[in-house]
């Protein structure tokens, strides 16, 4: 007797599992799948009938298999002609509007700001000549290449021989044929030469460096491998509020400028710290010009200060020397003589309240320590394609390259923030410097030199923003690879005449200024946005296929390991380096050759993105207007609850000046609001490139063909500004 089945389906009732399949299009109708019946587990006395119902069985089921599976492939499909849609109307828009780069300082001059452009009005439109009389001479040798190409003159990978042969006097059949001749002449004999010894130059230099990134990664698997980490001295107590720990005096600075985005987050973070309020104090280094700006700023550490926290406001009158001379400025103090130890965090940084307890032990006991530096994290990382993109170098940067250097050198460049300083060492080192745009590296370097060493927690991360919109990016760039070749000229003698080993010197010398700042953007722009397009126009100089895509790929690969998560962004990152090395090689010559552009500071666009929970505990304590901008609303309330609101120190005349400045700001911004504009140099690249890619199908260099191509629309993409935050136009 066969085995009932009622656990399956029942008599009366519709036999099956019904699987509904929500289609994103509503036009498509529902349908229910039809999970195994009871026929199904019978045995039919006719083996013929049991195999033709398992074969009808089967076909209904791959049908619906199909039906699904064509059901995904329209929707994919329908999803990429959205986007496609999408990205066609934002490039209608941003050519339609007509705004360049070039208008931004024009702009800025008529609203009596700074220039906004970070780089030398000269030197970019030199550049951008250049890369203009590039494209044009790319366009008539491309109209030439196929006029000639139908003609039969093909050249494939044949050898220069042939190359030489066909340019003869026996070829030569009608005008055209005879100049075409000429032309191939002049390159064997005048133009591949001196392109294929720049080529194979920059190989080398590739090469180098390449092998530089292979050994840091190494290091770094050793490290994880034998789990090597800073070790901090043995906790001891505190007599004064019997806490266990390490509790040096220590002062906490936080300079800012024009920063009411995010000064709200990074004041509450630092008041937090966990820390004997005795032994730290709090400076918040205001160096607004916006009276606003300094006015909220003052309310938030007046607020501060009546809840308790040592914390002090301090404005600058003379703004000279920009980051460099604010913290210059508050070292100078009275009472800093009292402190051993600094922390640094920038506005829109927010520090754990353990920072000081996980950082300060690593001084305990080691006297020759001047830094220990803890790595950041972002909040935004996954915010666009930008910021993912950015994600990826920077835990490369922090993961690899400063843990490695920190443990089998004890030396890297001070990031800026997230640090503590030794208060001894920066006096040693003779303190912040105003020459260089890149203080900190400028430090670093001087304290290494005085025999300082440094420690890198590569566990110990503290919050941070990562610039959203390409324009805040281009200009944090620009200053970050101008400046130390500026502090390159200038630290050079100095290192040559310092103390230190022979080892300690050539690595500051070749391996930290020439080869990571200098070789690195000069290479990257000149082989693949120079040379490689010129080849596929003088095709006896070559670039072998290992140099355009193999090594570039396991490069990337090396770099993106870090952050795993971002594995799928592998191929956007190879391009995009690519695409930003025309900004830093720009950057790179401002800061060697001490052009205007190399000593312009712009401060960095914030989106104040608050952390991780929103600062979960400090919501539980303070009031909601507390974690934001004050508005003109939020002033209001301030007025009507008089004299109950009024104990933060600022009386009626002081609120209602702030109402009006408010009022005024916000009428401004509604006027002027941010644009995506368009990037000249990046577009003429973009052109440049795939003009180079069209003209190698006429040679047959698949390899040479893709790279070009989709290096062009890398190109293409950030030239237009569609690469990190649209603004609503």
């Amino acid at each position: 007797m066969a085995s009932s089945f009622d656990w399956w389906g029942k008599e009366g009732q519709h036999k099956g599992t019904s699987v509904v399949v929500k289609m994103e299009n509503p036009n498509w109708d529902m349908v229910e799948l039809q999970g195994p019946s009871e026929d199904d587990f019978l045995l039919s006395p006719d083996p013929i009938s049991r195999r033709d119902k398992a074969r009808n069985k089967n076909a209904r089921q791959l049908t619906w298999v199909l039906l699904l599976k064509a059901h995904r492939a329209a929707g994919c499909l329908t999803s990429l002609a959205t986007a496609a849609l999408g990205l066609a109307s934002a490039i209608r828009r941003r050519v339609a509007s007509g705004r360049t780069d070039l208008d931004e300082d024009q702009e800025s001059a008529v609203l009596g700001q700074p220039p906004a452009s970070a780089e030398s009005p000269a030197l970019k439109s030199r550049f951008y000549s250049c890369i203009k009389v590039f494209l044009w001479v790319s366009l008539i040798l491309l109209g030439f290449e196929v006029a000639a190409y139908f003609k039969g003159w093909h050249f494939g990978a044949a050898p220069r021989w042939q190359y030489l042969l066909m340019a003869t006097p026996l070829g030569v059949k009608d005008a055209f044929n005879s100049l075409y001749s000429k032309w191939v002449m002049i390159r064997v004999e005048y133009l591949a030469p001196p392109l294929q010894f720049l080529a194979n130059v920059c190989i080398l230099l590739f090469l180098i460096q390449s092998l530089d990134r292979l050994v840091l990664c190494l290091g770094c698997f050793w490290i994880r491998l034998k789990k090597i980490k800073p070790v901090a001295k043995p906790d001891v107590s505190d007599p004064e509020s019997g806490q266990s720990g390490y509790f040096p005096m220590v002062l906490v600075q936080i300079p800012m400028c024009n920063e009411k985005e995010v000064y709200q987050q990074s004041i509450a973070a630092v008041c937090n710290l966990e820390w004997p309020k005795s032994k730290l104090l709090i400076q918040v280094l205001d160096d607004s010009d916006d009276p606003t700006t300094q006015l909220l700023i003052k309310e938030e550490v007046q607020k501060w200060q009546h809840e308790g926290a040592n914390i002090v406001y301090r404005h600058r009158v003379i703004r000279d020397g920009y980051k460099a001379g604010n913290l210059k400025s508050a070292m100078n103090c009275s009472y800093v003589k009292d402190y051993e130890f600094v922390a640094i965090f920038d506005a829109d940084f927010q520090p754990t309240p353990d920072f000081l307890k996980r950082t300060i032990p690593h001084f305990k006991d080691n006297e020759d320590v001047g830094l220990v530096q803890a790595r950041w994290s972002f909040v935004n990382k996954d915010e666009n394609l930008l910021t993912r993109l950015q994600n990826i170098n920077l835990a490369f940067h922090f993961e690899v390259e400063q843990q490695v250097n920190g443990i089998f050198l004890n030396f890297f460049g001070f990031n800026g923030t997230a640090g503590v300083w030794r208060i001894k060492a920066l006096e040693d080192s003779g303190g912040w410097l105003e020459r260089t745009t890149v203080e900190d590296m400028d430090i670093a370097v001087r304290a290494h030199l005085h025999g300082w060493k440094f420690v890198f927690l590569n566990d110990v991360e503290c919050q941070c923003e990562l610039p959203e919109s390409y324009e805040a990016y281009r200009k944090q760039q620009h200053r970050w690879h101008s400046g130390p070749m500026q502090l390159f000229r200038l630290c050079l003698p100095a290192i040559i005449r310092s103390k230190i080993s022979i080892w300690k010197k050539f690595n500051m010398i070749f391996l930290f200024f020439l080869l990571r700042k200098l070789i690195l953007p000069f290479y990257s722009f000149t082989l693949f946005c120079i040379i490689l397009p010129m080849t596929m126009f003088v095709p006896e100089a070559q670039l072998p296929a290992w140099v355009v895509c193999y090594i570039p790929a396991t490069m990337s690969f090396l770099n993106i390991l870090p952050a795993p998560k971002s594995f799928p962004f592998i191929v956007p990152y190879l391009l995009f380096e690519n695409t930003m090395s025309v900004t830093k090689f720009n950057a790179m010559i401002s800061g060697l050759f001490q052009l205007g552009s190399a000593y312009e500071w712009v401060v960095t666009k914030k989106s104040g993105r608050s952390s991780e929970g929103d600062l979960a505990s400090l919501v539980m304590k303070e009031p909601q207007k507390h974690q934001r901008g004050l508005s003109v609303s939020d002033i209001d309330e301030i007025m009507d609850a008089k004299p109950h609101k009024l104990k933060r120190g600022l009386s009626e005349p002081d609120l209602e000046e702030m109402k009006e400045e408010i009022r005024q700001q916000q009428e401004r911004a509604s006027r002027k609001k941010k644009h995506n504009r368009i990037y000249l140099k990046e577009l003429l690249l973009a052109f440049l490139l795939l003009t180079a890619s069209a003209r190698s199908l006429l040679s047959a260099q698949g390899i040479h063909f893709y790279f070009l191509l989709f290096q062009g629309i890398s190109f293409l993409l950030v030239g237009l500004d569609l690469i990190g935050e649209q603004q609503v136009e």
